[in-house]
């Protein structure tokens, strides 16, 4: 895993083989946003200890969305302390494992294949249930502990996929709604359950003042 700062002494990404963990520093503690495959909680908690914390220091967790990839470590972290776990309303009972997500509409078979590739050595099962401590809406906002998250709905990859935008930091944490391909060029993300969606979730976001992008695949853009 590679930890890489974005903004200085503020916002870091934790860079795992598949997808991306992001920290954000508050003046109360820490941030994190979505929690890596099952399992990459050590690894989290070893990066947070070499930028001079504790895994007690987490206070929140923004999930973009219920995809094991993304929400796979959230219930470990929450057993670190006091960590308020955050969703979108309409994912949170996923993330609760009280409900099953939307199959993927495929696109075409070369979406289908790129499923195959990359779930080839994923877990074919939902992360580990974990208690939304904090329900999301749209427009809903979040006190990072001295700058504001405000919470947009961007349905489509999930029914509850949810973007974080800090206008204050001019940060946008987009989930698997967007992504950067590896030739650095910015994309549509893929395997979602409502493609038409995820177009309207991608292009309202495209409209945000934002200095740095914070994928959950591909490079982080700063601008």
């Amino acid at each position: 895993m590679d930890v890489t700062e974005l903004l200085p002494s503020r916002l870091y990404v934790l860079g795992f083989p598949v997808g991306q963990v992001y920290l954000w520093r508050g003046d109360d503690g820490l941030t994190l946003v979505d929690t890596g495959l099952p399992g990459s909680a050590p690894a989290i908690a070893a990066a947070l200890r070499g930028l001079g914390h504790r895994p007690g220091d987490v206070r929140r967790v923004l999930l973009t969305h219920h995809h094991v990839d993304h929400a796979g470590s959230a219930a470990e972290i929450a057993g670190w302390g006091e960590v308020t776990v955050h969703a979108h309303a309409a994912d949170a009972p996923v993330v609760r494992g009280a409900a099953s997500g939307a199959p993927i509409r495929f696109t075409g078979d070369w979406e289908r294949a790129l499923y195959e590739q990359v779930h080839a050595d994923l877990p074919d099962v939902p992360a580990p249930p974990v208690e939304v401590a904090r329900e999301l809406g749209d427009g809903d906002v979040i006190d990072l502990g001295g700058e504001e998250a405000v919470a947009l709905a961007a349905p489509g990859h999930t029914a509850g996929s949810v973007a974080f935008h800090l206008p204050g930091a001019r940060v946008l944490f987009t989930g698997d709604t967007i992504a950067r391909a590896p030739g650095g060029e910015v994309m549509p993300g893929v395997f979602n359950a409502d493609p038409a969606a995820a177009a309207v979730s991608m292009r309202r976001q495209l409209e945000l003042d934002v200095r740095v992008t914070c994928f959950g695949h591909g490079a982080p853009l700063v601008t």
